[in-house]
Order: C-alpha cells, then sequence, then structure tokens
C-alpha cells in the first residue's frame, strides 16, 4: 500500500488539505466550505491531486478532522429529539436529566424523561435489580412518539457497564432502528456530567450519519479508495463508523489538529499554540506533544460534562475581525466578517476596516491592493497592533501553569497578524506550513486506547492495578486499529478515592501507535 497520506480538515468556513509522505508535505490547498460539507471536501482534494500530480490510486489513507458537529450543537441546529432512560431509582432522582440544560436546547431535544429502578455502588454491588418490567413499557412508550434517538445511562456504569447494555438488548427489541447511546462510552463516572456527554451524542446521531456518508461520497467521488478516518478530540484516529455513534468525540477535533500539527511542524514537544483563523484564536497547551486535556468538567454550548476535550481558550480575534474607532479608543471585534473576507475586507474592495487590511497596511502580509489601505494613518495601525498583540499576550497568560516563558506556535491563516515579540514567550514560532497545521494534524494522527475506571488497589496492589490499566489501555489501541509494535503509554494518571473507606483508586492510561498498514 502507499504510504502517501490525505489530511482533510473541514471547518466553519475553511475546508483545508495535505497531502504528505513520511515527514514531508507534498501539497496543500485550501478551499471554502460548502454547506453540503462534500463540495468544500472535493474541491480541496482535485486542487491537492492536480497540484502535485498525485493520482486518486497512490493515496493509502485517509484522515478528516472535522467541527461540523461542534457547530451543529454550538448553533442548535440539526439536532434530533432524544428519549433519555437514567436507571439509578430508588437514588439519584434529585437531580433530574437536562435539569441545568440552556432552555433553547431543552425546547429542541425535548423532555423525554425516563426514570427506572435499578443500578449498583461504586464498587460494582447492584443495590436495585434493573426493572425490566418497567422499561418494556418506556420503550413501548418511546416507540408510539415514533424518537429515533435513545440515551441510556445508570449510576456507576463505567464500574458497571453491563447494567446499560442489557437495558439497550430490552430497548432494541422494540426499537430496532434507534440509535443508542450507552453513557459508559462516552464519559467519567460523574453521573451527570456523563449523562449530557450521551444526551449531546444522541442528538447528533442522525447529523453524523449525514455529514459521514456525504465525506465518504466526496472521496468516491475523486475515485479515492483509500480507508478513511477520522480523528478525534484527543489527536488520534477513529473509523467513519465509530465516528457516527460517537459524533461527540469529534467536537474539538479542529482545535487539536491544530495543535499536533504545530508540533509536528517544530518538533516542539512543549509548547503554547496559538491557532489564529478568520474569526477566532484557539489557544492550546501542547504537552508531551500532545494537546493538554482539561482537569475539570468542560461546558459544551452551556452544557456542563466530563469526557475527554483539549484544554482551549478562544478569543474574539482573527483575519476578519471587524476594526472600529470609537470615542473610548480602538475596539477589535468582537464581530469578524469572517469568510466574507474577500468581498468586505478593504484591501479586496470593501468598505469593513479589518485586521487583515491593517496587517497589509503594515507590511506584514501581502494580500489583495496594498494600495486601498495606504491612507489608513500610523497612528491607528500601531494602535491596532498594540491592542492585538496585548489581547494574543494576555491570552497565553491564562493557558500557562507558572510565570516561566514558554515557546508559543502561531498557525493558522490570521498568524500575519503577529509581527512583533510577545510576551511570556521564550521565542515565537511561525512554521512554513502554518496555514494548514489543522489539516497536517490530522494527516499525522495516530490511533489510541484509553481506560478511566475505579480500580480496587488493596485486592490487586498499586502496581499490579497500574500493570493491569496499561495492558487494557494498549489491546483497546490495537483493537482500534494501531500497529501492535507501535504502541506506546503516553499519560497515567492516578485519582485516590480519598472520600471512600476501601483502597479504590480511579486510573486513566492512554496509549498510542501508528496506525497499522495492510
Amino acid at each position: 500500500m502507499s504510504k502517501i497520506r490525505l489530511g482533510i480538515d473541514v471547518g466553519g468556513t475553511n475546508t483545508d488539505g495535505v497531502l504528505m509522505s513520511g515527514n514531508k508535505v507534498l501539497a496543500s490547498k485550501k478551499s471554502f466550505t460548502t454547506a453540503d460539507i462534500g463540495g468544500g471536501v472535493i474541491s480541496a482534494v482535485t486542487g491537492l491531486l492536480e497540484s502535485s500530480r498525485i493520482q486518486p490510486s497512490d493515496i493509502g489513507s485517509v484522515m478528516i478532522g472535522t467541527t461540523q458537529f461542534v457547530n451543529a450543537f454550538l448553533q442548535r441546529k440539526h439536532l434530533s429529539e432524544v428519549a433519555v432512560i437514567r436507571i439509578s431509582l430508588p437514588k439519584s432522582d434529585g437531580v433530574p436529566p437536562m435539569v441545568a440544560w440552556p432552555d433553547d436546547l431543552r425546547s429542541i431535544i425535548g423532555s423525554n424523561i425516563y426514570m427506572v429502578r435499578g443500578g449498583s455502588f461504586f464498587h460494582g454491588v447492584e443495590y436495585a435489580p434493573l426493572d425490566v418490567d418497567e422499561l418494556d413499557k418506556v420503550a413501548r412508550d418511546i416507540r408510539q412518539k415514533g424518537l429515533t434517538s435513545v440515551v441510556i445511562t445508570s449510576n456507576f456504569a463505567p464500574v458497571r457497564p453491563d447494567i446499560e447494555e442489557r437495558a439497550a438488548v430490552i430497548v432494541r427489541k422494540y426499537l430496532p432502528d434507534v440509535d443508542i447511546t450507552l453513557s459508559y462510552q462516552v464519559g467519567g463516572l460523574g453521573l451527570v456530567d456523563r449523562e449530557n456527554a450521551a444526551i449531546i451524542n444522541g442528538a447528533l446521531a442522525q447529523l453524523s450519519r449525514k455529514v459521514v456518508t456525504s465525506l465518504v461520497a466526496a472521496f468516491e467521488n475523486v475515485r479515492i479508495k483509500a480507508p478513511i478516518y477520522i480523528s478525534q478530540n484527543d489527536g488520534t484516529l477513529i473509523t467513519t463508523g465509530h465516528a457516527q455513534r460517537f459524533p461527540i468525540f469529534t467536537c474539538s477535533a479542529g482545535p487539536t489538529n491544530s495543535i499536533r500539527g504545530a508540533a509536528f511542524l517544530t518538533g516542539l514537544q512543549e509548547a503554547v499554540v496559538a491557532d489564529i483563523g478568520g474569526t477566532t484564536t484557539d489557544i492550546g497547551f501542547l504537552l508531551r506533544g500532545f494537546p493538554r486535556e482539561t482537569a475539570t468538567a468542560n461546558y459544551i454550548g452551556g452544557v456542563r460534562t466530563n469526557f475527554r476535550m483539549p484544554d482551549v481558550l478562544s478569543i474574539a480575534l482573527g483575519g476578519g475581525t471587524i476594526v472600529r474607532e470609537t470615542p473610548k479608543g480602538i475596539t477589535l471585534g468582537p464581530d469578524s466578517v469572517g469568510y466574507q473576507l474577500q468581498d468586505k475586507g478593504m484591501v479586496f474592495g470593501g468598505d469593513v476596516l479589518t485586521t487583515t487590511d491593517i496587517a497589509v497596511r503594515a507590511g506584514q502580509a501581502l494580500l489583495g491592493d496594498p494600495a486601498r489601505v495606504s491612507g489608513i494613518p500610523d497612528a491607528l495601525v500601531n494602535g491596532v497592533l498594540n491592542a492585538l498583540h496585548k489581547k494574543i499576550e494576555d491570552a497565553i497568560d491564562q493557558m500557562k501553569t507558572n510565570s516561566r516563558p514558554v515557546p508559543v506556535v502561531l498557525v493558522g491563516g490570521g498568524s500575519i497578524l503577529v509581527s512583533r515579540p510577545l510576551q511570556g514567550a521564550s521565542r515565537v514560532y511561525q512554521p512554513e506550513h502554518a496555514e494548514v497545521a489543522n489539516a497536517i494534524g490530522a494527516a499525522i494522527a495516530l490511533v489510541s486506547g484509553r481506560v478511566d475506571r475505579l480500580f480496587d488497589v488493596g485486592t490487586l496492589g498499586r502496581e499490579g492495578a497500574l500493570a493491569q490499566a496499561k495492558d487494557e489501555a494498549v489491546k483497546a489501541a490495537i483493537g482500534a486499529g494501531a500497529s501492535p509494535e507501535s504502541v506506546e503509554i503516553v499519560d497515567v494518571i492516578e485519582l485516590p478515592m480519598t472520600h471512600m473507606k476501601t483502597g479504590t483508586v480511579q486510573i486513566k492510561v492512554r496509549a498510542v501507535g501508528n496506525l497499522a498498514v495492510a
């Protein structure tokens, strides 16, 4: 099989693509994202093949990153109504499902909530058996309502996943074609946060099939028959089938791919990465070659969850950010012309002053017609540059864990905005191909396996528990498609459950490896 890899990143504005062989970038291409997803992909891939003179049959694998799912949830578009079954009675009924969700989301996803008897304690012993008769009634009611997405959750499901699995078998008898999300497959131990993540996943189920189907069809259109993989939140790969079942795992693939691409382009293992786009700047921390993950609960569209996500800070600053002079001084945004920059930006003949116009006027970039911005006063140019550099410096400072200067890598098309040293940075990197770092991150993505559950250290011993967790993570990575000889452990976290009398420890292990080549 050919070693050429095709990396694609489908953003809200642009679809970026790269062709890579080993560690070499053979070609890169930017196209506008289209409403049907596939059109923008076809345009980008066609341009790549033409410029590189590579044949479709030379492509050995395709890796795609997309923000379509998280954008849909943030914008409240294309979401499915969901039936939520919580198996927890007579416990865990004090905080009902979706109780703290934004009203607009509840109105879309619905209030189809069912509380069923059953569940286990943290050590796996059941406090109540699954109420099969009640679950039968619930499944029939869901069928009568015509719902197509079901979420099943239970107490300490990562410890006792069989409870949710047994419930799914019963539901499937009545609803053979329904999408079922089991909470233990998407979140951590906390019931409510894990349940929230599962509901988000269920709401995106139908959209995920549509998007993935469109992507697969686009590659068929350009006669590429290579295996297709989707990049997920931690910078590793899943199959298209897995992405259809678990779209929530791809929600932060865009920033993650940019951070991974920055690591590849610079060779750095630890740095702050600023991905400057058309509307926002996403700032993350590169740690051991991967994005640093959030240590606390995170929010998606106003909903608290506890599944794995990169620790990213987004600020309203990009190449399309609108610049205004007000009586109180210069303001940057927060609004942006976004993908309309080529129509509205002054250097392109428009009448809206943007940060890109300032960068061209300052001689930092050669875009459009520089003569159109030659009349902008030096004082305004300097004022804007001072303000935007200060915003980026403040954001970088928030992402650091101490005052020590760290390397800063600038990627994305909007990196042309930065022209000065940044306070808090030991060095600023702007590598070649920085504008398509997100697609490069997709192309170099690895395969991962994870373990996140409670272990009885009192019985197994600490070393025995760690060894078991690592072995499970390695097997999970191999099962996901990693070549066995390349798999290595990259993260081990131990969290003693000090509030419990037993020697219980939550152990999180991540193993990664190269994609196995047939």
